[in-house]
């Protein structure tokens, strides 16, 4: 396949199960150039305020949504089939009246305040312009599922009083409902659209930078480098190179498409089948969103909900991630052994030394951004902002990466566009979380998943998964992250659960809905790549996820695993603890150690490695030396096949 074809092929996939990269091309260059330039504009009004600091709290966030929203309008047609080449007026129409709201709140800011919760008709004009366009637009851009729930929770906020049980409330006027969403910082102009428009905004802005530096090309080549001659070695490129990139950009779909086009026909090549290929760089990418220290930006939303800083954040979830990471690479690679699979020749393999040579200095960037977050002291926002500045500057060393102006206007364009799906996903989850505070439907959401799960903490965790799969199933991260944390995280929370590890829970679940079947877009969008069954593509992606599916439970039972409240030793014996209980399980899951795992020793592996990542030292003791029986096992069986190879 050509580089054009693949690049079609790209383009298709990503329309067809990334709703977010369904941008206009405008063929006229004038309109194409102008939305261009708002869209520039939009970027450096962000690095503007990052630098000399955001206006009031309320006009910022406005201001963030309007500007994010006209330009949603400009870039986005209304439904699947319009054509993309050119801007209906209506849309245009649209655009320029999403800056209404904003241009009232920083006009009549004072006379807002001084009405405190008291509307006039231009308030409540204003407000249902807003919440139409940003209901309108996230319909657009992520599907129906979100602009359904939050009109749902509206006219729940309305009807609450005629609702049976513990989920009626005393109801609203429609008045109070509009004013609440429009002008409080509980509503559409919430939590998450502060984040956005700053936090957010600025690393997705970073990304672009990155992209267009080459980061992109330097994870897959020093990922082939290092790892590409090995048995299996494409997977664990794919792997490698998505993980990076899905912590950097977040967005799950985009990654399997534009990385998988690379290492899917790789890993087919070497022997992997279609569609345990597409798991593969299905998983990984998903994995990228549990991976610090950007987890694609959700770290910044979950810091901000739970008032704590972000550093607490990344260093909790550093080994829960790593985890994950390695039950997959485990898979690959027993995968591998099992069916005799070979890596790539080193002579068609680029080498370590040339790859850090031509693109090294692109990890300066990275490295910057972790000192600046963690040992600088400085704001994120202004470590955001530099690190930019940094990545430019450091571009600029080879002329391979070397960006021009030309580049920074594209790179400023495209981190405005790649900002939208996000920025009005967090604008439409305001009526649900506004909704959800004024009525108390968290805490009546809560209620019902505690009845359900009665008094056991295994069936609630349950009850909450499978919730938190259901609502994340469609949107984009961090919408799904921001719902299930209102609804489902509050329950684990009642039963005594520290609120940090609640979170993360919910936040596992919330990704692993991406890959997990029946709506399972990030493995369907990898089957469309390998070619392979979409539904099976999806369940073997489950399959390779298991240890994060598992994962989530054990830090729950003992927060060891979030290295929380532990010595140094402690914590050590967590680490090598749970590491080989999550070898053992990806053994168990693939079947094959040195050989082929029969049932009742697989079951019993299985068992033992649970007890292992549970980070008890008398369970860890127990399931060591089962864990060390059945390998003798293995062993003397793979000894003994050895000899029959021979003799025969």
């Amino acid at each position: 396949m050509t580089d054009v074809n693949m690049e079609v092929k790209q383009q298709e996939l990503l329309e067809k199960y990334d709703s977010e990269s369904r941008f206009r091309v405008f063929t006229n260059k004038t309109t194409g150039f102008l939305v261009s330039a708002f869209a520039v504009a939009i970027s450096l009004y962000h690095l503007y305020v990052s630098y000399f600091g955001t206006p009031v709290t309320l006009k910022h966030r406005s201001l963030h949504v309007a500007l994010i929203v006209a330009l949603g309008f400009f870039v986005f047609p209304g439904f699947k089939k319009a054509r993309r080449d050119r801007m209906p007026w209506y849309d245009l129409g649209l655009g320029l009246l999403a800056l209404a709201p904003a241009a009232y709140i920083w006009i009549d800011y004072l006379g807002i305040v001084h009405r405190a919760g008291i509307p006039n008709q231009w308030d409540l004009f204003m407000g249902v312009i807003l919440i139409a366009l940003v209901l309108e637009l996230v319909r657009r851009v992520t599907g129906l599922a979100l602009p359904i729930m939050g009109i749902l929770f509206m006219l729940y906020a309305i009807f609450g009083q005629q609702m049976p049980g513990f989920f009626g409330h005393r109801g609203y006027q429609w008045q109070e409902v509009v004013n609440h969403l429009f002008v409080s910082t509980d509503g559409i102009y919430g939590t998450a659209v502060g984040v956005a428009s700053t936090y957010i905004f600025l690393f997705i802005l970073f990304g672009a930078f990155m992209a267009k530096s080459g980061m992109g090309q330097f994870f897959n080549d020093i990922a082939l480098a290092l790892a590409g001659h090995t048995k299996g070695g494409p997977a664990k490129v794919a792997v490698i190179a998505s993980g990076f990139l899905g912590s950097i950009n977040g967005a799950a779909v985009a990654n399997v498409v534009t990385t998988g086009a690379f290492t899917i026909p790789l890993m087919k090549k070497t022997g992997y089948n279609d569609e345990f290929a597409g798991a593969v760089e299905a998983s990984a990418s998903v994995g990228g969103q549990l991976l610090p220290p950007i987890m694609g930006a959700a770290a910044f939303i979950m810091a901000e909900v739970l008032g704590v800083q972000y550093r607490v954040i990344v260093m909790a979830a550093i080994l829960p991630a790593l985890l994950y990471y390695v039950g997959i690479i485990t898979q690959v690679q027993m995968r591998a052994n099992k069916k005799g699979l070979k890596g790539i020749p080193k002579d068609q393999l680029p080498k370590v030394k040339d790859v850090m040579k031509e693109r090294g200095h692109l990890l300066i960037p990275l490295v910057f951004l972790v000192y600046m977050l963690f040992f600088s002291g400085k704001t994120i926002i202004f470590s955001a902002f530099l690190t930019i500045i940094v990545t430019v500057m450091v571009s600029m060393l080879r002329s391979t990466t070397r960006m021009n102006a030309k580049d920074i206007f594209e790179a400023l364009d495209s981190g405005a566009r790649s900002a939208v799906p996000v920025a009005v996903a967090c604008a439409a989850v305001g009526p649900i979380v506004g909704v959800a505070s004024i009525t108390g439907f968290g805490l009546s959401m809560a209620y019902a998943i505690v009845s359900l799960g009665g008094t056991s903490l295994l069936f609630t965790l349950i009850f909450t998964m499978v919730t938190c799969i259901i609502l994340g199933m469609g949107l984009p991260s961090i919408p799904a992250y921001l719902i299930t944390a209102t609804m489902a995280a509050p329950a684990l929370v009642q039963l005594g659960i520290e609120p940090l590890v609640a979170h993360l829970f919910v936040f596992y679940f919330a990704m692993f809905a991406n890959i997990t079947p029946p709506v399972a877009l990030a493995s369907f969008a990898a089957a469309g790549i390998s070619g392979g069954d979409a539904m099976k593509t999806g369940f073997e992606s489950v399959k390779l996820s298991i240890a994060g599916f598992i994962v989530p439970y054990m830090f729950v039972y003992n927060s060891g695993l979030l290295l929380q409240n532990t010595t140094l030793a402690q914590g050590t014996v967590v680490i090598v603890t749970s590491v080989i209980g999550v070898i053992m399980l990806g053994s168990a899951a693939e079947g094959y150690f040195w050989a082929t795992i029969s049932i009742v020793p697989r079951g019993i592996l299985f068992v033992a490695s649970l007890l292992l990542i549970s980070a008890n030292l008398a369970q860890d003791g127990v399931g060591l030396l089962i864990i060390a029986l059945v390998l003798l096992f293995q062993w003397r069986k793979a000894k003994q096949q050895h000899r029959e190879v021979i003799s025969v």
